[in-house]
């Protein structure tokens, strides 16, 4: 992929990625004036909700980049032993179940969105709206669908299930390296 074009990938990064970072950050930063404040003897009221908003973000965007790269978990145990034909479904199974379950988190976040503007809900000292808060869950699942979506047609072979003689393979070689990380190499 050459940096200047913008393709679905990059921009399932961009939102995803740099946002979650972003939040990251900004729980750093926001722990930190906290922390400072109570230090010096007038604490901030607002930090300690601040924190647990951007926390919310940084969960729901790390969870949809987390399908962009194929980060999640997945229980191919069952699958591995199964026949041929449901192995070969493993790919469409896995979209299936993404997809529907970021589309009941889309669902249920628009209505809590309804429900926060409708209700006038606000953050209780933090001048802001709940539903900027709550608008991250339908966000996030768009974003998950897309990354699903960006996974499939450039990862397939990290969802795909593998043969059973590669797993066993693969498994092998990762009980060898925790061994020899537990060890330090002895």
């Amino acid at each position: 992929m050459s940096p200047s074009r913008f393709t679905l990938g990059r921009f399932v990064q961009i939102v995803a990625d740099y946002t979650a970072g972003a939040a990251c950050g900004g729980i750093l930063i926001v722990v930190l004036l906290q922390v400072t404040s109570r230090l010096v003897g007038h604490p901030l009221p607002w930090t300690e909700e601040a924190v647990r908003f951007l926390f919310i973000w940084m969960v729901f965007l790390g969870l949809a980049a987390g399908f962009r790269t194929v980060e999640n978990a997945r229980v191919i145990v069952f699958l591995a032993m199964a026949r041929e034909v449901t192995r070969y479904l493993a790919v469409p199974i896995y979209v299936l179940f993404c997809v529907g379950f970021f589309i009941l988190i889309g669902w249920t976040g628009i209505a809590l969105v309804e429900q926060q503007i409708m209700m006038n809900e606000e953050a209780a000292t933090l001048p802001l709206p709940m539903w900027v808060i709550g608008i991250i869950m339908p966000l996030s699942s768009a974003i998950a669908i897309l990354a699903i979506i960006e996974s499939v047609r450039s990862r397939r072979e990290l969802i795909a299930v593998p043969e059973p003689g590669l797993m066993q393979d693969e498994f092998a070689r990762e009980m060898l390296h925790a061994d020899v990380s537990a060890t330090g190499g002895h």
